[in-house]
Parts: C-alpha cells; sequence; structure tokens
C-alpha cells in the first residue's frame, strides 16, 4: 500500500484552491473569491489627560517598573437581552488568571473598577467631533456612552466604555469613493506583557487614553485598495495636529471575507504595509476553508459526525519526540482522538507554511491553555512518531481508513476543554469558516485569538449622562479645520514634489510645515518637499531622534540659513546634529560640522589647482574622473557657501576648459 505523503498533499491542497502569491494576483483572482474587506482604524488623541479620569495620558513605564499589582479572574455578564456573548463564554472557558501592573503616576482607583467615571474629557471630544466633521460624517444629536464587553482582561473593569459621535461619512479614494459607518470615542486599552498558559500580565500606562475608532463599510476589492483607506483614514487623522504618533499610537482592524464565507477579523494591526499581504493570505485561508467544508459534506452529514478519545499509556508507546518527554516529565496527560473523515484534511493547505492541523493547534493554545507544541497528528508534515505506534492508536481508537488522528498532551485538568476545542474545531469546518478575531504576523499568516464579538456584549453606561451636542457648537468646531487629504495629495502634484514623498509627508502630517516654509520663507515648496521626503526621512532611518526634537524647528533652521544667506545644502548636515541635540544653538552646530564662511571666489580658486593636482597624481584622467575627484575635494569647503549644483557646473567648465587648452 503507497505511504500517505503529508507534503505531497499540502502542494496538492495549494494548487486545488489556485492559491497566488499577492505580487502575481490580479483583481480577476480577487474576483474569482469575492475579496471583501472594511476597517476599524483606532487612532489615539493628543490630550494632557485620559478619557475618564485625570491621570495623564502618554506617560509609559517600563518593564518591570510597576508599584502595586491587581489580579483579576473574569467571569461574562447577561446583555440586557438576557443573552451572553460568545467571546465572553470562550474568554470564561480559559481560566485565565489576569494580573495589572500599576504605577502611582499613571493609573488610579478608575482604572481598576473602584471609583466610578469622572466627566468625559472634552479636550478629547473636541478632537473627535472635528475628525468626525473631516471625515463627512453626520453628527449625533446627543452623545450616549455605553459598555462594550471585553473579558480577555484588557480592561479591568470587564468592558470598555465607547460613545459613536458620527455616522455614515465618506472619504475618497483614487478610483472610488468608500463609505464611512461610523466614528467612535473610547478608552484605550492595557498593554499586554505576557500570556502563558492561565497567567495572562498587563501594565494599565496605557489604559483609558482618549481613542477613536473610525469604521468603513466593506467596500475594498482587493489589497491595495485596503492599505489606501486605511492610509487615507490616518493621515486624515495626523492632518489635524491633534493625535499621537509613533509606535502603538494608531493600530487597525482588517475585516477580510470571500463568496460563501464569513467575516474573520484580522486584530491590532500595527503598520499598514502589512495590510496588502494578511488580506491576500486571509481570503484565500477562508477559499481553502471552503473547500475541506465541500470534502467534509461529500463524506458525511455533520450531524453523524461524532469524534472519540483515549488516554494513552506513554509506556505502551515508543514517543520520541522532545515535546512528549517533557509532557511525561511534568506529569501531563496524552490523549489521543480520533477525527472521523478528516483524512487527507489535516495537513490541507491553508496559509503559507500552515495547515488545517494548525486551526486546532492554535485554538488549544489559546482556550485550553497547552502552550505549543501541544499536539502531534497521523499527518504531520514532521511527522516523528512512528507508523507503528500510530497503527496502535488506530486500532485503540477503531479508527477507520478515511479518519485522522490527533495526539495532544497537557495537564489533567485542561483535558476536558482540550477535548471540547478539537470536536468544535472540528465541527466548525462543516460550516466553513468560523466568525473570529486572528492575530496578524509580518509575514501575512494570522493565528486565532477570539470569537468574534457579537452585538450582545452592548449596554448602556448607567454612570454616565448623555451629552447634548448643540448646532452651533458643532458649526464652531468646523471652522478652521484643515484641508482635506485629497486637496493635499493634489496640491503636492502641482508643486511637483516627488510622488515617491507623499506617503512620508502625509503620514508624519508635514504638508501644514511645507505651506508655511512656502508663504514666510518664500522657498521652493517642490524643493521643500523632496528635501523631507528624502533627506530627512534619511536621517530618521539613520540617526537617534531626540525626545524634544519638533519638526517645526526645521522652519526655523531653513529662517536661520536664509537670514545669513547660507547655501541650503548644508541644511541636511546641520539637520543630523539637531536631530540628536535640538537644542542646540544654529552657531554651535555650524561650529562641530567645523563649517567656515568662505567667498565664492575662494572656493572656485581652488578649482583649477585641483584639476591640475588631478593630472599630476597620475589618475586615469578623463574628464568625468576629473570632476568627481575634484567635488568630493572641494564639497566640504563650498557646502554651505555655494550651491553644490552651480559649482558642479564651474568645475565641469574648468575641466572642459582644460581639456580643450
Amino acid at each position: 500500500m503507497k505511504k500517505f505523503d503529508p507534503l505531497k498533499n499540502y502542494q496538492n491542497t495549494k494548487k486545488i484552491i489556485g492559491y497566488i502569491k499577492r505580487k502575481k494576483a490580479v483583481q480577476a483572482d480577487y474576483d474569482r473569491i469575492g475579496f471583501m474587506s472594511g476597517l476599524e482604524v483606532h487612532q489615539q488623541l493628543l490630550t494632557k489627560e485620559k478619557l475618564f479620569c485625570h491621570c495623564p495620558a502618554g506617560q509609559f513605564q517600563k518593564h518591570n517598573e510597576y508599584d502595586a499589582e491587581v489580579i483579576r479572574h473574569m467571569r461574562p455578564t447577561l446583555s440586557e437581552l438576557g443573552e451572553y456573548d460568545g467571546t465572553a463564554l470562550m474568554e470564561f472557558k480559559t481560566r485565565k488568571e489576569i494580573t495589572y501592573r500599576l504605577k502611582n503616576e499613571t493609573a488610579c482607583t478608575y482604572e481598576v473598577d473602584d471609583t466610578p467615571p469622572f466627566p468625559i474629557n472634552r479636550d478629547a471630544l473636541e478632537i473627535a467631533l472635528k475628525i468626525s466633521l473631516l471625515s463627512r460624517l453626520n453628527i449625533v444629536g446627543e452623545v450616549h456612552i455605553t459598555r462594550k464587553q471585553y473579558l480577555d482582561g484588557s480592561i479591568p473593569t470587564g468592558f470598555q466604555r465607547t460613545a459613536i459621535l458620527g455616522v455614515e461619512g465618506e472619504i475618497p479614494l483614487k478610483n472610488k469613493t468608500v463609505k464611512l459607518i461610523q466614528l467612535s470615542i473610547e478608552e484605550d486599552s492595557c498593554r499586554e506583557v505576557s500570556d502563558i498558559g492561565h497567567k495572562r500580565i498587563y501594565k494599565t500606562d496605557r489604559l483609558g487614553m482618549p481613542l477613536i475608532e473610525t469604521v468603513t463599510y466593506p467596500e475594498m476589492v482587493n489589497p491595495d485598495e485596503v492599505k489606501e483607506a486605511c492610509d487615507y483614514i490616518r493621515f486624515l487623522n495626523r492632518s489635524t495636529g491633534l493625535v499621537r504618533i509613533g509606535m502603538g499610537a494608531g493600530r487597525q482592524d482588517v475585516n477580510v471575507s470571500c463568496k460563501g464565507g464569513t467575516r474573520v477579523e484580522i486584530k491590532g494591526v500595527a503598520h499598514t504595509r502589512w495590510i496588502p499581504e494578511l488580506t491576500h493570505v486571509e481570503v484565500y485561508r477562508q477559499w481553502s476553508l471552503l473547500q475541506i467544508r465541500k470534502v467534509l459534506k461529500e463524506r458525511m452529514a455533520k450531524a453523524d459526525w461524532k469524534m472519540n478519545s483515549k488516554e494513552l499509556n506513554y509506556y505502551l508507546f515508543q514517543f520520541p519526540t522532545k515535546e512528549i518527554e517533557f509532557a511525561k516529565e511534568n506529569g501531563f496527560e496524552i490523549w489521543a482522538a480520533n477525527l472521523p473523515k478528516f483524512g487527507q484534511l489535516l495537513s490541507h493547505f491553508t496559509q503559507p507554511g500552515k495547515v488545517f492541523a494548525d486551526e486546532i493547534a492554535d485554538r488549544l493554545k489559546v482556550i485550553a491553555c497547552l502552550e505549543k507544541p501541544n499536539m502531534t497528528n497521523s499527518e504531520d508534515l514532521e511527522q516523528s512518531i512512528s507508523d507503528e505506534d500510530f497503527e496502535k492508536i488506530k486500532t485503540l481508537l477503531q479508527a477507520e481508513k478515511d479518519d485522522a488522528q490527533l495526539i495532544f498532551w497537557g495537564p489533567k485538568e485542561d483535558i476536558k476543554t482540550a477535548l471540547e476545542t478539537i470536536e468544535e474545531r472540528c465541527l466548525m469546518a462543516f460550516e466553513g469558516v468560523p466568525e473570529e478575531t486572528r492575530k496578524s504576523f509580518e509575514n501575512g499568516t494570522t493565528i486565532f485569538e477570539r470569537v468574534l464579538p457579537g452585538a450582545d456584549r452592548m449596554y448602556p453606561d448607567t454612570d454616565s449622562a448623555p451629552i447634548p451636542l448643540a448646532n452651533d457648537y458643532i458649526d464652531n468646531l468646523g471652522k478652521g479645520l484643515p484641508t482635506d487629504v485629497i486637496d493635499r495629495y493634489n496640491q503636492l502634484r502641482a508643486w511637483g514634489v516627488s510622488v515617491d514623498t507623499y506617503n512620508y509627508i502625509l503620514s508624519n502630517n508635514l504638508f501644514p510645515l511645507i505651506l508655511d516654509i512656502k508663504e514666510k520663507l518664500k522657498i521652493d515648496p517642490k524643493y521643500m518637499g523632496n528635501f523631507l521626503g528624502h533627506r530627512l526621512k534619511y536621517i530618521e532611518g539613520h540617526y537617534r531622534r531626540a525626545a524634544n526634537f519638533k519638526y517645526k524647528q526645521l522652519y526655523n533652521l531653513f529662517k536661520y540659513l536664509k537670514d545669513n544667506k547660507l547655501e541650503f545644502d548644508i541644511a541636511e548636515e546641520m539637520l543630523k546634529q539637531l536631530y540628536e541635540h535640538p537644542k542646540m544653538q544654529f552657531d554651535s552646530v555650524l561650529t562641530t560640522i567645523k563649517f567656515k564662511k568662505v567667498k565664492r571666489s575662494q572656493i572656485l580658486d581652488q578649482v583649477l589647482f585641483l584639476i591640475e593636482k588631478f593630472k599630476q597624481i597620475g589618475r586615469n584622467v578623463n574628464e568625468l574622473n576629473t570632476q568627481n575627484w575634484v567635488m568630493g575635494q572641494i564639497r566640504k569647503l563650498a557646502l554651505g557657501n555655494m550651491a553644490l549644483t552651480d559649482l558642479k557646473k564651474e568645475v565641469k567648465a574648468a575641466s572642459e576648459k582644460l581639456e580643450n587648452d
């Protein structure tokens, strides 16, 4: 009998679903599988205090820096309709012990739910309303604060206070307009320190910081369009100058579905550059799960499916793996489960480098708290259990030809949950794509994080009174708003600024700086846009930025150069120093880089001398070599004293003249 090859099966199923790498995919490929995506873009607001208390916002504690710990065990509560949210029930099943590390300077009794909320931060509310107006949303007449359940421990109260501020807006993209569902203001969650077994640890410094969430309709039809929409919303938020920037200040959840599938949420995507690969891989993962559903339904009815399992005796089998040896040494139980009609499906391709068996292993880690590696199976791509042992296990489980087998291990108290989790995920395979939240990775793959929350987790916050929004108040907020992002994009193009700088300029809200320098210093906006998008970007990538460096210092730098009649070519060298030492005086910066003020005539006098010297030292003399060498020798002296483009012309002219003579 021919031996089953899991690796070959993985490659074959990859071909069956028609998987194409993103760089080779075209719109027709996404239309074939019905790609559909929407966004939930989160952005922290730039306020001094948190949303519902007076603790400072934006101060962060170090890894092991805390004054107290609070331990909680979360329990689900009934919604107004008398129902439990599925996510809350899943989190309760994990039996997690949640530890919060508190620092006196960044947390108070409100954070740990020992004090009712203070009135909402009015600065945060105004910023959020301004961004709502920029997003062309219809502002609500009255703000109603609600509670949204979170039993993963990320919020000590077990719920997040949130309020809808605007509904039914839109954003313009290059080829279409995307509609917005709503914009909400809410409090940020804790920062996770670790999550191992049944213990999860959080820091509370970020908890309660003001945050907005902009939600789009699922109208993006390819991965690049999703990124474009996300960038636009991010640029719009930053154009106000009233939001936080930097790592963690902005993040997005991406919702993806395909034809015949269901909505899956990729949670907390840290970088927009990840979005195209993540959405591409996710839509094909769902397409693959639909193929598994098709095969299962051909083999048997869901109602007839039943898993059976047995505890294994370590001493009756020869398990050579280090993981099983570790389990044995720690007194874990080892179990085998038979999955009827799942033959050749555990090694079915789902994501690059992942198979359907990983869907089960991920859930065992999250729900049963069995740390990876936590299982192996009869179709493992790196199988180390002998065929002889698997035959014994199949006999023990009374397995049939088309069945598959899992072997997993863990503490005795987690076995019941593990068996329930395996059975539940296999039954879900008959339905196709489970509604779930998944965690993202830079390579485009994802893993299970939790069951997708439903509407049952929302209910009114009885501690907070409604806030009426008068028409004249909203009208006043609408005055002096920045120009639309699309208008800024078009203006950069009209100025002739290089297209490859737009993303950097808009993401760092540098457009107002270019405009200010253009209007007040009369400096060419094309030059400034390219300087910021190329030279400043380079410096940010190669030098350490001081905490107190502000982009507005560039205005003062160019004003100084203009007032002192210095050429702008020296700006980059000065900026390298200012980037690391913002408090340095400009005169001191020039001294540090050893700048010397000289006349243009002195520089040009050096040109002929250097050309003659180059010939004398016996180098390979040709016009280009001569010019490059001379420019290299004289550049430092000319920097700031003479435009390098002018110098290059003079060197070329002098070189050609000597050659002709």
